[in-house]
Formats: structure tokens, C-alpha cells, sequence
């Protein structure tokens, strides 16, 4: 793994030097929208809503949508001006209990890995939020900007490891505007769903469960390619799959191997049978006239040039009379 950003945890007058890691990664699939012919992306133009015209990057800006529909420019320099921090801080704010932080707040996991000296604080913060069975609250300045966060601790393959998990603020917690008005439910009734959550009742376990969508993809895609339902197009990159990258390696070791020998690649020769045998049949009384010759020592080659001469005179002077 990768650090994405590296600070100190702050806690009274203890700091502890830290490496921050994304903790969890999206294995979602995704798709891409193609043209169902040949299997083209479809691109999207940056174009005004208002002259028609496409706009290059250089001329895109921020801009704020008021409630009545007006639309306010920030430029650069606005957004400049707004709060911003740089802070390599993680401020611990107060320890509280577990049970009170809603996990509707968790948004992003990162793990905490103590840093040169921090090994020994790291160690007793994490024993300490153990021990007191406690998050603690703390600030902290990703890309930017001061968002708040729970530290905690987890167990992992690798041993015991800090946790940071950034929080929404409350305002951004949606309120359901609808109420679930039912009658009592009956004594018998309420009994009956107690069996039935003790009939179910057992211990989380995380790889009990997978993600069964994205591996019938997987497969879906695979067979598809074994059965060579693939669109080829001119940006594609890599081939179909290993029986044609085996049948290219195989038809250009035959050409390569014909050319050596001085032989015609026909292996993809697209003429009819009645132009094959006229083509093959001089290709091969050539290569078999060329063989000789390299083979011949070089002391001999002059005598062969005199009789090639006197042959082509003979022949010349057949033609003449």
C-alpha cells in the first residue's frame, strides 16, 4: 500500500508521528456505454447550454446554482480566498462511547500506521481506546479541508491497527419525510420473532458472504471472449484472448520460416486454386537452384561466372540465326 498522507495524532501533550492508507478499495464493475454495432465508445462533447457551442477546458469555471435558478461565477481567485487548511494535525477532540456515534456518519476508512519514533505513543493509544472501550473524536485536514473523524481499533491479519474513519457533518444526514404507523404487534406475535431471531442468531464472519454479481460478470465476459464474441476496434489495445494470440504467434513463425528458406508465405494467401500450383511451382525450382550456389566454395564462383557467360552467349546466338 501506498501512504496518501502523513501527519501526527495529537492527544494532550502526546503526538504521534503517523502514515495514513486507504483502508478499503471499490470492487464495483463498471461499464462503459459503446455503440452496440461495432462496439465504439460513445464520447460526451463539453458544450454550452445556451450558444450551442463546445467549450475547451480553459474556459470552464465554478459556478453556484441559487435556489431561484441564477447562476453565480467563481473564479480562481474566489476560491482561493475561502477557508481552506493545510494542518498535518489529527486533533483528538474527546473520547466517547462506541454506542454513541451512529454508523450512518462513517464515510471513508484509512489505517494509521505509527511512523520513525510514534511506534511506542501509537501503541499506547491504541491500548487506551481498548481498554476504555471508547472512539475518540478528532479534526482532521484531508485535501484541503477540516472534516471530523473517529479514531478506533480494529483487528486485522496483520495485528491490531488504528482506525480513522471520517464522518458527514449532521446536516448532511437526510430526515425520512415518511412514518411507519402500524397496530401493536400481539403477544404471540412479538414471541414468535424472538425464536426466530434466536433461531438466527450467530457471529459475523465478513468472508461467509461475496459479491456474487461481480463474479457472474467476470465469467459472462470470459465466455464470451473463449467464444470469440468480441468487437474489435482501432483503439483496442490488447487482443481477444489466448487462442488468437496463439494462432498470430503460430502464422507469423510459418511466414518467418518460409522467408528463411526463400520460399512464398501462403499461409494466408487469399488467390485461387487455379493461380496456387503456377506461383508454388517456380518458387520452388528457384529455391532449389539458389541452394548450390550458396554452397559452393569461393574459389570456384569465377569459373561459374565464365560459364554463365559463355551459356547466355550460346543462347544469344541460337536466337540470332
Amino acid at each position: 500500500m501506498r501512504a496518501i498522507w502523513k501527519g501526527a495524532v495529537s492527544f494532550g501533550l502526546v503526538s504521534v508521528p503517523v502514515k495514513l492508507y486507504a483502508a478499503t478499495e471499490s470492487h464495483d464493475v463498471s461499464f462503459r456505454q459503446v455503440h452496440a454495432k461495432d462496439g465504439g465508445r460513445i464520447k460526451y462533447q463539453r458544450v454550452c447550454s445556451l450558444d450551442g457551442e463546445e467549450v475547451a477546458y480553459a474556459d470552464i469555471a465554478k459556478g453556484y446554482e441559487t435556489e431561484d435558478g441564477e447562476m453565480v461565477i467563481l473564479t480562481d481567485d474566489d476560491m482561493a480566498e475561502l477557508p481552506s487548511t493545510s494542518s498535518r494535525e489529527i486533533a483528538v477532540e474527546k473520547f466517547v462511547p462506541r454506542e454513541q456515534i451512529d454508523p450512518l456518519l462513517f464515510e471513508k476508512s484509512y489505517y494509521l500506521e505509527p511512523e520513525g519514533a510514534g511506534a511506542k505513543p501509537y501503541a499506547l493509544l491504541r491500548q487506551a481506546l481498548k481498554d476504555a472501550d471508547r472512539m475518540a473524536v478528532v479534526t482532521v485536514a484531508l485535501r484541503q479541508r477540516t472534516t471530523i473523524a473517529v479514531l478506533r481499533v480494529r483487528e486485522t491479519e496483520a495485528g491490531e491497527v488504528i482506525v480513522l474513519q471520517t464522518m458527514m457533518w449532521p446536516d448532511e444526514v437526510r430526515v425520512p419525510d415518511f412514518k411507519v404507523e402500524v397496530d401493536d404487534a400481539k403477544p404471540q406475535e412479538v414471541k414468535m420473532a424472538h425464536m426466530l431471531v434466536e433461531t438466527l442468531a450467530g457471529d459475523f464472519d465478513a468472508t461467509e458472504f461475496e459479491d456474487d454479481y461481480a463474479g457472474a460478470v467476470e465469467a459472462l465476459v470470459k465466455s464470451k471472449i473463449e467464444g470469440g464474441e468480441i468487437k474489435r476496434t482501432e483503439t483496442s489495445t490488447k487482443t481477444s484472448g489466448e487462442v488468437v494470440d496463439l494462432l498470430a504467434a503460430l502464422q507469423k513463425s510459418v511466414a518467418a520460416a518460409k522467408t528463411a528458406r526463400g520460399e512464398a508465405d501462403d499461409s494466408s494467401d487469399d488467390a485461387s486454386e487455379d493461380e496456387k500450383p503456377a506461383k508454388k511451382t517456380p518458387a520452388k525450382k528457384s529455391a532449389a537452384k539458389k541452394a548450390p550456389a550458396k554452397k559452393t566454395a569461393a574459389k570456384k564462383s569465377a569459373a561459374k561466372k565464365a560459364t554463365t557467360k559463355k551459356t547466355a552467349a550460346k543462347k544469344q546466338a541460337k536466337k540470332a540465326s
